[in-house]
């Protein structure tokens, strides 16, 4: 994580888009003792933000306020022009954005006229499933990945300004190249949030028998598939040439796969193959804190739909001196109560259970 002081920190940053990202921005750095202003097409959103916590103020246009970093909000298919009038309004400020693209933004910025010695794409990893002021919060960047990605002309010290900044707001810095960002995101971002669609989208026409089968798998599944349609579509549209190529090896797969199922004879073999290869390449996701993957033991408990169930079932965890690594939760069908998976080391799983039972809880495992 990049080390910061309060020296180091800007005096002050201008805030422009006063969404979910942008409010949690200013709060995150008046938090640190930075000064911040906003400012949002939407005079609604503007005094929201201005008023939240009566952390931040609206835009003071006097000379002494200028910001020493301006932070575009605002929905990627107007960064780009919103980073050049930056860019002039500011002579002298760093410019950033918050755009999960960040290739076609920039080239565009600077082509519309912005100072590519003082732009440095940003794009903080970190959203909720709620929008717009109301749902911004301080700690909404706190142990995040929050990318940035200077130009080639980009100036050393507008990025290490800015890493002092994402610091303050609680995230880890990652310094990637724009080209490297838009491939990762893809991947890792862009593709899921297709798959995710497509597969919710078959849900639509399903009878109502067939619902009553959902289980905890396909709700993980579709989970992102509730996000915003007319955002995604700009970001994949921006970020089309990345994406493209992911989703064509994914249709790949799948038409292979199709094959083996409706041939005259099963392909056992390629079935096998597929399935294998995703076991592979889950094994590589990161596990807890960015260490590599481990192999946990699961504890099912059923606790009834009813405050202070999961509290209890935590303190106890917490007494029998077990950390519990992970936790899920699947609601159980017409009844009002849910399994809660807790996963934990397996040398302590036996512990946990025998524990656990002798406090009266309902285990499952």
């Amino acid at each position: 994580m990049t080390v910061f002081t309060e020296a180091a920190l800007p005096g002050r940053i201008h805030v422009i888009g006063a969404g979910l990202i942008g409010t949690s921005v200013a709060l995150a750095a008046r938090r640190a003792g930075v000064q911040v202003s906003v400012e949002d097409v939407d005079s609604n959103h503007e005094q929201l933000a201005a008023q939240r916590w009566g952390s931040v103020s609206t835009l003071d246009t006097s000379p002494s306020a200028e910001p020493e970093i301006v932070l575009v909000a605002t929905p990627p298919q107007v960064a780009a022009e919103v980073l050049a009038s930056a860019s002039s309004r500011w002579p002298d400020a760093t410019l950033t954005d918050v755009s999960s693209v960040k290739v076609r933004p920039l080239q565009e910025a600077i082509n519309l006229g912005a100072d590519p010695r003082r732009l440095v794409g940003g794009h903080p990893m970190a959203g909720g499933e709620m929008s717009g002021p109301a749902a911004a919060h301080a700690h909404l960047f706190d142990d995040r990945v929050w990318v940035l990605c200077p130009t080639p002309e980009s100036d050393p010290g507008r990025v290490t300004q800015l890493e002092n900044l994402v610091g303050a707001c609680g995230a880890v810095v990652l310094i990637m190249q724009p080209h490297t960002h838009d491939h990762a995101v893809a991947l890792t971002s862009h593709v899921p949030q297709v798959m995710s669609s497509i597969l919710a989208g078959a849900l639509v026409n399903a009878d109502v028998e067939s619902l009553r089968l959902v289980g905890q798998g396909l709700r993980d599944m579709t989970r992102i598939a509730s996000s915003n349609p007319a955002m995604w579509t700009e970001i994949l549209e921006m970020n089309g040439t990345e994406v493209a190529p992911v989703l064509e090896y994914v249709m790949a797969e799948i038409m292979s796969l199709t094959r083996s199922l409706t041939g005259d004879e099963v392909a056992k073999v390629n079935i096998d193959r597929t399935l294998r290869l995703g076991v592979a390449g889950r094994d590589r996701i990161p596990g807890k804190h960015g260490a590599a993957e481990r192999e946990f033991a699961t504890v099912t408990v059923q606790v009834k739909d009813e405050p202070g169930q999961l509290a209890d079932l935590f303190v106890a965890a917490g007494r029998l001196g077990v950390n519990l690594e992970d936790v899920r939760i699947e609601h159980v069908l017409g009844r009002p109560s849910g399994l809660i998976d807790l996963y934990v080391r397996p040398q302590l799983a036996t512990v946990l259970m025998s524990g656990l039972t002798e406090q009266g809880f309902d285990l499952r495992s």
